[in-house]
């Protein structure tokens, strides 16, 4: 359960009352957690298997239905109101600088409307993030979108699946605001468990789970998971429809896909890396260009880590599972390129904090936060050490993150869900 705290959830629907000026017993709350990604860097567009979990913290939108078709929503991060009404046509956006706050909102409406779904009654909202945690590759826009997609389909007695919203989201994001995103951030907020690392097959669509220490039933933890996740903060914050750094390296897994088909005689088959055997891989590498290379190289090892991956987590080798997500993020910098150099020191900083087990980028590592996986009894010395440390390389960087959001210490999370009125509430 999202966790930002109680004083949140209430601030929230008390903001909905203030808008609204219905009876607080009236007010739902779509929450919807951020997310993280173990092991599967990079490799979602590409169809590959990717883990995911979410955190205790997320995106909170406190909502009632409106009395007929208008939407109007306030934000607890962005100054000013919204307002469109869910018959309205909604085009995607021609131009990444068109996107504001509001988009997300009018995406999800589109993503409904183009799969069919009958909107008669809009919402009356206030969403609110976790400030400093915006743009930091936490999926904060994934939840978003689903946090809209969520309270729309409550409202509208839309009964949809989670594995159908998943590809709601995808439309907003790829249809609606022209990012080429996959399917692991929605995945991952709609499908996880608390205590399960969620594996998503991005060529199937299809999500299995894995409980924490399953093969090593002397191990399973009895209520709290024996380790904590650190998210540390760089100070450098992305759009991602804004950054064509992210559509660039997918444009160069797809060339790499298309040469190494060709090279095997499938020239027909959809220039993707997971329709690449292994096989066809290892003796065909040599046909590519040096950045398509290591492209290339990146996902069939990415893929490797994920499978290794899973049997740690089942065994509980906490160990072993962390020297992966830290060769996860050696791979992301040396063979995807991506990370900043503000972003590979924040890393190396982790890989060397007091009960670090395992470090790497989150999101799409051009900006944002890095993530580390920690001991949990030493979760505290870590992110204090991380702090100084970081302060120390990054002094200006460091002064425009919040005192209290520079490192945060976490712990898993659950799925995206509709939190209904609270019963005891009073008028």
């Amino acid at each position: 359960m999202i966790s930002n705290g109680k004083p949140h959830l209430d601030t929230v629907r008390k903001k909905v009352v203030e808008i609204s000026g219905r009876d607080e017993q009236e007010v739902m709350v779509a929450a919807c957690p951020y997310r993280i990604c173990p092991l599967g860097a990079h490799i979602d567009h590409q169809g590959g298997v990717v883990t995911a979990m979410t955190i205790n913290y997320g995106v909170l939108l406190g909502f009632v239905p409106s009395n007929g078709s208008e939407v109007l929503l306030h934000s607890g991060q962005f100054e000013g109101a919204i307002r469109f009404r869910v018959d309205d046509l909604q085009k995607p956006i021609d131009k990444p600088e068109n996107i504001n706050w509001g988009s997300y909102a009018k995406g999800a409406v589109s993503a409904l409307q183009n799969s069919g779904y009958d909107l008669r009654k809009g919402i009356i909202g206030y969403i609110s993030g976790v400030k400093g945690l915006d743009s930091s590759g936490l999926s904060s826009s994934a939840a978003v979108g689903i946090a809209y997609l969520l309270a729309l389909e409550h409202v509208n007695d839309l009964v949809i699946s989670p594995v159908d919203n998943i590809q709601l989201d995808k439309y907003i994001e790829n249809k609606y605001l022209g990012l080429e995103n996959g399917i692991l951030d929605p995945s991952a907020i709609l499908l996880s468990r608390y205590g399960y690392l969620t594996f998503m097959d991005c060529k199937t669509a299809s999500p299995s789970y894995v409980c924490f220490s399953e093969l090593n039933k002397s191990q399973q933890p009895q209520g709290q998971l024996p380790f904590k996740i650190l998210l540390a903060f760089s100070g450098l914050q992305h759009n991602l429809p804004k950054k064509r750094g992210y559509n660039t390296r997918v444009s160069e897994c797809k060339e790499a896909a298309r040469a190494l088909l060709h090279a095997s005689g499938c020239e027909d088959t959809p220039n993707i890396l997971c329709n690449v055997d292994p096989v066809v891989y290892e003796t065909q590498k040599c046909v590519l260009e040096e950045n398509l290379s290591r492209r290339a190289e990146h996902y069939f090892f990415e893929m490797k880590r994920v499978t290794k991956g899973r049997d740690a987590w089942a065994h509980g080798n906490l160990q072993e599972l962390g020297q992966l997500i830290s060769e996860s993020g050696r791979s992301s910098i040396l063979n995807y390129e991506c990370g900043s150099k503000e972003m590979i020191q924040l890393y190396e900083i982790l890989l060397k904090a007091p009960g670090a087990l395992g470090a790497r980028f989150s999101g799409a590592g051009f900006r944002g936060c890095c993530l580390a996986i920690v001991e949990s009894d030493r979760a505290e010395d870590a992110a204090a050490y991380v702090r100084a440390e970081y302060e120390k390389a990054q002094p200006e960087l460091v002064s425009r993150i919040p005192a209290d959001r520079r490192v945060l210490v976490c712990e898993p999370g659950d799925s995206a869900r509709v939190i209904l009125p609270d019963p005891h509430l009073s008028s």
